[in-house]
């Protein structure tokens, strides 16, 4: 009887020591568990900040490349605008250039004429030598004068009439068939500055 008794307060005591230890197995697995969670939690919480961090240096990053494209646009500006004040001073310069030239050379253009009419008078005297210093002269001032840029337009008598060259003062009936709408005498010469006529030739045309 005894026995059994002793025996059955063993089993209860065997049931006791086995509950107690799954009790402290359960609540092992529950702080690990915890502790898991925490730990999870935790890393979470790390890559979070850390994804916060490169988002934070990507944007900075796009930010300094966007004010370095906006200030190569800003230079690329610029240097088209000076490229274009350059441009644009360079050929003022050479109009201004052109002009004082032209002005000059049209200043010196009644000279030539009266060099002409002198030349055409002293040819019908006597006086080779007066003759040939005129020549001499006014070869001189014309050979200066080509060498700046002026030159001589050829018009001479038969040549067609053409208004965007010639100059017509007069109009007066053909001494010959052939010269009906062309030129029939040159009453002043022409003359060109590089490509520019300066002076157009003043002709008389036949009708």
């Amino acid at each position: 009887m005894f026995k059994k008794i002793r025996k059955a307060m063993s089993q209860d005591k065997n049931s006791q020591a086995q509950e107690d230890s799954l009790k402290d197995q359960v609540e092992e697995t529950l702080d690990q568990a915890i502790e898991d969670a925490d730990n999870n939690d935790a890393s979470a919480e790390n890559n979070d900040a850390s994804a916060e961090e490169e988002q934070e240096e990507l944007s900075e990053a796009e930010r300094l490349k966007l004010e370095v494209q906006k200030e190569k646009d800003k230079f690329l500006r610029l240097f088209a605008e000076f490229e274009n004040y350059k441009r644009r001073t360079g050929k003022e310069r050479l109009e201004l250039f052109k002009t004082a030239s032209q002005e000059v050379m049209q200043s010196m253009l009644p000279v030539l004429d009266d060099f002409d009419r002198a030349l055409n008078e002293i040819q019908k005297t006597e006086d080779k030598s007066l003759l040939t210093g005129v020549e001499l002269i006014s070869n001189k001032l014309r050979e200066t004068l080509r060498s700046k840029g002026l030159a001589e337009m050829t018009v001479k008598s038969g040549d067609k009439f053409d208004a965007d060259l010639h100059e017509a003062i007069t109009q007066i009936p053909a001494p010959d068939k052939k010269l009906k709408g062309k030129i029939v005498d040159v009453v002043e010469k022409g003359y060109t500055l590089g490509e520019r006529i300066i002076r157009y030739p003043k002709v008389v045309t036949g009708k």
